[in-house]
């Protein structure tokens, strides 16, 4: 009976590579040869940190993978290398809360989300001044308030 679970652990342990697989740096590259993304993989597996790039070679977004997927914080950027959002991911999915910036109008969105759908408050900031925020379930929008005043007092329990 020993000998059973030994086999079938060591042929588990086998077709899942964990044996041999080594962790190893690996490139992907556009047609015209820039570097696409780099980052670590064990096996067919990105693990670890990952810098991914637009065609132009500015970097695109970049952050850690867990088991191939988005695991903890990542950024994303502009085409022109600016930081147009930023946030956590677990399992894949956007989770906490998240900031987007928008540089042309000087906004500035700091969501809650939830399973990869906004849930929770937003707060909306303009040059850096808390200036609106607003409630979201299920991804929609169910309330806005236009000053923080009315806002603490409708939502008294509001962990901000």
């Amino acid at each position: 009976m020993k000998y059973k679970i030994f086999l079938f652990v060591f042929t588990l342990l086998i077709s899942s590579n964990l044996i041999w697989a080594q962790k190893e740096y690996h490139y992907e590259y556009y047609p015209n040869n820039v570097v696409k993304a780099e980052g670590w993989k064990i096996g067919e597996i990105k693990v670890d940190f990952w810098h991914f790039y637009h065609a132009s070679g500015n970097i695109s977004h970049e952050g850690h993978f867990k088991n191939n997927k988005k695991s903890g914080y990542w950024y994303f950027y502009t085409k022109e290398g600016n930081l147009s959002k930023e946030g956590h991911f677990v399992n894949d999915k956007a989770e906490k809360w998240w900031i987007i910036y928008d540089i042309a109008t000087g906004i500035t969105r700091k969501y809650q989300y939830q399973n990869d759908k906004k849930e929770g408050y937003c707060l909306v900031y303009r040059n850096n001044k808390l200036f609106k925020a607003e409630r979201y379930i299920n991804n929609q929008k169910t309330g806005e308030w236009t000053d923080i005043f009315s806002f603490k007092r409708d939502n008294p329990n509001a962990s901000l």
